[in-house]
C-alpha cells in the first residue's frame, strides 16, 4: 500500500519524524516544490490555474514566502485498497510554526504520489525540510467495500507521478 514503507517511527538527531506510528503513517515531503509567487499579478482561479504562478525548486530546504504556499509531493507512493479511506493532517511540529498542510482524502483505489499544499500563515519566510516528516495519514477501514471506487470512476488524479496542478 505504501512504497517505500518504513515499519517504525524514524526519529532522532534533528530530523522531523516519519514512518509507521500508532494509528497512522507519517509521510515525508520530497525535494521537489512549486512555490507560489504573484510576479505576474495573476488571479487564483481553480478553473484556469496556470503554472506561471509558480517557481519550480528542487532542494533539501524550501523557503515558503510569508502568507504564501508551496505545492510538493510525497516521497511515498500510495495504493489505497477498495475498503479503505484516508485522511491526512499536518504534523504538529510544522503546525506550531504556522505552517498548515492540506491534503484531500485518499479515496478507495486511489493510487499515486500525494500532492501536498503547504501554507505559510505567518508574516515571515518559513522552512520546509525535504525527505523528513510533513503530515500524518490516518486509515479508515470500512466494513464493506464501496460500490464505486476512485479507480472505477477513473479519477483525474489517478496514478499521479509529480506535483499536479488543479484539473477540471
Amino acid at each position: 500500500m505504501i512504497e517505500p514503507f518504513v515499519d517504525g517511527q524514524v526519529r532522532g538527531g534533528d530530523n522531523i519524524s516519519f514512518g509507521l506510528s500508532s494509528y497512522g503513517y507519517d509521510i515525508r515531503v520530497a525535494d521537489e516544490f512549486k512555490i507560489f509567487t504573484n510576479i505576474n499579478n495573476a488571479i487564483v482561479d481553480p478553473k484556469n490555474f496556470t503554472n506561471d504562478s509558480f517557481v519550480d525548486f528542487t532542494g533539501d530546504v524550501c523557503i515558503i514566502p510569508p502568507n504564501s504556499f508551496a505545492l510538493a509531493k510525497t516521497v511515498e507512493y500510495f495504493r489505497i485498497p477498495r475498503n479503505t479511506l484516508t485522511v491526512c493532517v499536518g504534523k504538529s511540529t510544522y503546525a506550531r510554526c504556522g505552517l498548515i498542510v492540506n491534503v484531500t482524502p485518499f479515496e478507495p483505489e486511489w493510487e499515486g504520489y500525494v500532492t501536498l499544499e503547504i501554507s505559510n500563515t505567518t508574516p515571515l519566510p518559513a522552512k520546509v525540510y525535504a525527505n523528513e516528516g510533513i503530515a500524518q495519514v490516518l486509515f479508515f477501514k470500512a466494513d464493506v467495500e464501496c460500490d464505486i471506487s476512485y479507480g472505477d470512476r477513473k479519477g483525474k488524479y489517478q496514478k499521479q507521478q509529480g506535483i499536479i496542478l488543479p484539473k477540471l
